[in-house]
């Protein structure tokens, strides 16, 4: 037969059945906008920054910054050898930039928020000392002295500050006080956009903020005329590792500084936030991926069933000359409709996706220039929504092309491939032995390796799951009937038959269920562990009375332990500073090492720490570790371990002491006059909170009330107790699991939308059926109830099976670990239980629409039907 003429039976097929058209349609639409939104949402992003990084050092010739970001910069030596070459190397003018993080407060007291934007202090150099495209004054006058600023116009319009505000800043990191300024200018800086906040000081008070006297930020540097920046580049590059070899640092070189380009640190700049965007897009197509995992089950099943239901008509189109091959392809096509226009729907719905995101975002501080809708996201969209369908519908269209002529003669529309589960069956167990004892052994072990055990276990326990499914269903919902049966009687036992009758596409339907919920579990289990390590911690390993931590997880000046230490009612005062050393094992690669100092005090004076070998106290150049460290590590008592600074200088400690790990204190600590030599002091800062124990007789609202009045100028401080503490850690915890449940959202209503597909399907099947029952006395609401218990029957067994999978799942990965700190498994039970009755719910739901559809068939119109 023709291949237009079947493309016009395939059209007509679909024009015919516009509702089974719409809900097939919908699943495709919902997994696709997720792709078309995360592909035009980061692009649109990162077209945004592209922007702003075309105006960084933009008229720089050449930059000279250090390699590393916590390094104290470029020595004062080697600007002063550059500026004592200038006309041997080609340099016209050369500029000195000291800068460092900064929060400012509006004209509420408050600190400007900049939306996750940089906070920058910098040095204002007039035009005829500066090099590049840098900030101009457009109202008032440029900072000439301590206490006054000027601010980029974006962020005083943000912080309703003006010129003659007075107002205060804080520095990041160092040794720095709040500063109380008056803002004396307004600056246009080529960066301002998005939250950005730029804080200007006269150049005599950013040297001594952000500079210890020896190092400064960076260097840029003008070529002179008929030198090319990359002739200045080499030239200066070569010249600067000439005078590093002659201290004997040579080797040492590139790994301390670096000689770009100003178009090469554009690039270098855009390099870093394409990273992190790509890094969001793919977190952003995973969810989009399991979406769509659940959609093909979805669509698979409806391409069954419509297959199933026009066993006759195809069967016709065999007996008056069609091919199998013809048959297979209109099937296929319908399929290529489907997935054509699911892909371009999900394309508009991801642009307002995309949209939503943008929308959100720049209420945050992060720029944007409008939405972008690009080839590539047409084309994803598009793409995806094709292949989806078309795998989906390959097996169904196979066993379309399957259909003998003689079924033209026969009166019912058994689905194919409804025969006996006993292979699938087997094969399921097969692969859930293999699941179980993959399980078992990561459980039993900790680390990367056991993780990975688990993560194959997972896997097959999953597969394994969509082979068993079916032969489980029959036991599983059999159950449910027997004992929703005595309360529902007829209706129940009837639904109960319905939902067994194709256990195929009851497992199918209640998969896409499944997949979810176990994804829900799994993140819960995880999510809870956490939070019960983070209480364990708290309350075993601290014996603090108040902390005092940095909003958002801000770093805190070292000076605020200063502030709190002169409280009256503190006892005891202890912060840890924290800071990155480099470190190279015995025959082995160098990598950074995380290390922190106490401030203030010895740290077993504020937490409980179990020493294994030598002692808590921490002077000199001692290092106090935990038995994690000797496990990774190898060191032991006694043992001299060499550490080198971000400035290649080596710094010496020795192993003091070794005590358990605890989840409250850092696993490295050294002593103040060690971790002084490895930070400089533009890096010095707390990340961790100020940990305060009360004079004895000092009541609980009198220390917090001291506390407050003393961090009050710090901005970001906030003074917390330890039950307040414990709930800000776990808060943020709360934050991703209810970001990560709200991807999880999509694939949810998926299997909702597949469970509504099912039963309509199901309905249209059944229509002889139905009305033969409104014939012989079944009402309506009795209609309508059946399909409310098959639906509630499948959905709740969707959700039984996606909790024990994710339970299996998440118990054995949090158990591994155990390795990297986590103290033990806790099970949200609540949330299991929450799952289980919005899964009943979500079937009672599903079913509204399917259900009147099927008390609306009249009895003699059904029994007459063909």
């Amino acid at each position: 037969m023709a291949s237009n003429v079947m493309r016009k039976v395939s059209l007509r097929s679909l024009a015919a059945h516009k509702l089974r058209l719409v809900l097939t349609v919908f699943s495709v639409v919902l997994g696709t906008s997720f792709v078309a939104g995360a592909v035009i949402f980061t692009s649109t992003v990162s077209s945004a920054f592209n922007s702003i990084f075309d105006n960084v050092a933009k008229g720089v010739s050449v930059e000279v910054s250090a390699v590393e970001e916590n390094s104290p910069g470029i020595p004062i030596a080697l600007v002063n050898d550059l500026r004592a070459n200038e006309a041997k190397l080609g340099i016209e003018r050369l500029a000195v930039v000291n800068q460092g993080s900064v929060t400012i407060a509006d004209a509420s007291g408050r600190a400007l928020q900049s939306g996750g934007a940089p906070s920058v202090g910098m040095s204002y150099l007039p035009p005829d000392q500066a090099v590049g495209e840098q900030m101009s004054i457009v109202e008032g006058r440029a900072p000439t002295k301590a206490g006054e600023i000027a601010l980029n116009a974006s962020a005083a319009e943000k912080g309703n500050l003006k010129i003659g505000s007075k107002t205060k800043v804080v520095v990041g990191a160092g040794l720095a006080a709040p500063l109380d300024v008056t803002i004396v200018g307004i600056a246009d800086m080529p960066t301002s956009t998005g939250g950005y906040v730029g804080v200007i000081f006269d150049e005599a008070t950013a040297t001594k903020l952000f500079s210890d006297g020896q190092y400064v930020s960076a260097v840029d540097l003008a070529a002179r005329n008929g030198v090319t920046d990359a002739q200045l580049r080499d030239a200066v590059n070569a010249h600067l590792k000439a005078t590093v070899a002659k201290q004997g640092k040579a080797a040492e070189y590139d790994k301390l500084y670096q000689v770009r380009t100003g178009q090469e640190v554009r690039d270098d700049q855009k390099q870093t936030i394409d990273q992190f965007l790509t890094i969001f897009q793919y977190v952003l197509l995973a969810f989009a991926a399991i979406g769509l995992l659940v959609g093909t089950f979805i669509i698979y099943n409806t391409f069954s069933m419509i297959v199933a239901q026009r066993n006759r008509e195809l069967a016709l189109l065999r007996a008056i000359g069609a091919s199998r091959q013809n048959v297979s392809r209109a099937v296929l096509l319908e399929a290529l409709v489907v997935g054509i226009i699911g892909g371009l729907l999900g394309l508009a719905l991801g642009i307002g996706i995309a949209a939503a995101l943008l929308a959100f975002t720049k209420s945050q501080g992060v720029p944007s220039n409008g939405i972008e809708v690009g080839l590539g996201a047409i084309l994803a969209a598009i793409f995806v929504g094709v292949i989806v369908t078309m795998l989906s519908a390959w097996i169904p269209a196979r066993r379309a092309s399957r259909i003998p002529p003689v079924e033209a003669m026969r009166d019912n529309t058994v689905e194919a491939g409804s025969g006996s589960l006993r292979v699938r069956t087997l094969i399921g167990a097969v692969l859930g032995v293999l699941a179980v004892l993959a399980l078992g052994i990561g459980a039993a072990g900790e680390g990367g390796g056991a993780a990975g055990m688990v993560a194959i276990g997972a896997l097959l326990a999953v597969i394994a799951v969509v082979f068993a499914a079916p032969a489980i269903s029959q036991p599983v919902v059999g159950l449910f009937g027997a004992i929703f049966q005595k309360p529902f009687g007829t209706v129940g036992r009837l639904a109960r038959t319905n939902a067994v009758r194709n256990p195929r596409r009851s497992a199918a339907t209640a998969f896409a269920l499944t997949l979810g919920l176990m994804l829900v579990v799994v993140i819960g289990t995880l999510g809870w562990s956490f939070k019960g390590t983070i209480d364990s911690s708290v309350d075993n390993g601290l014996r603090s009375d108040f902390v005092v931590t940095g909003n958002n997880n801000m770093p805190l000046p070292l000076s605020v332990v200063d502030a709190v230490k002169a409280v009256p009612g503190a006892k005891t005062v202890v912060a840890q500073a924290y800071g990155v050393a480099k470190y190279t094992p015995p025959n082995g690669t160098e990598r950074d090492e995380f290390i922190s100092a106490p401030y203030g005090g010895q740290i077993d004076q504020v937490a409980n720490i179990d020493m294994v070998e030598g002692t808590a106290n921490l002077t000199g150049d001692g290092m106090l570790i935990s038995d994690a460290m000797v496990r990774d590590n190898g060191w032991k008592l006694g043992q001299q371990v060499t550490f080198t600074s971000t400035a290649g200088d080596d710094v010496t400690t020795t192993v003091t002491g070794v005590f358990t790990a605890n989840q409250a204190i850092s696993s490295l600590m050294v002593g103040w006059p060690a971790y002084e030599k490895l930070m400089p002091v533009a890096m010095k800062r707390i990340s961790g909170p100020v940990l305060v124990v009360a004079k004895p007789g000092v009541s609980s609202g009198e220390l917090r009330t001291q506390l407050e009045d003393a961090t009050a100028e710090y901005l970001t401080a906030q003074v917390q107790d330890r039950e307040q503490f414990k709930n800000s850690i776990s808060s943020t915890i709360d934050q991703m699991m209810v970001t990560l449940y709200a991807l999880l959202g999509l694939s949810l209503v998926i299997a909702v939308l597949g469970i509504i597909n099912t039963l309509a399907l199901s309905v249209v099947e059944r229509k002889q059926e139905i009305g033969m029952l409104r014939a012989v006395g079944m009402s309506r609401a009795q209609v309508r109830r059946t399909i409310y218990l098959e639906s509630t029957y499948i959905a709740v067994f969707g959700a039984l099976l996606g909790t024990i999978l994710g339970l299996a799942i998440g118990v054995p990965l949090v158990r591994t670990l155990a390795y990297w700190g986590l103290e033990g498994v806790v099970i949200p039970w609540s949330l299991i239980g929450i799952t289980l009755v919005g899964a009943a719910v979500v079937g009672v739901v599903a079913a509204l629409w399917p259900a009147i559809m099927a008390a609306r068939t009249k009895p003699l119109e059904a029994i007459t039907s063909e």
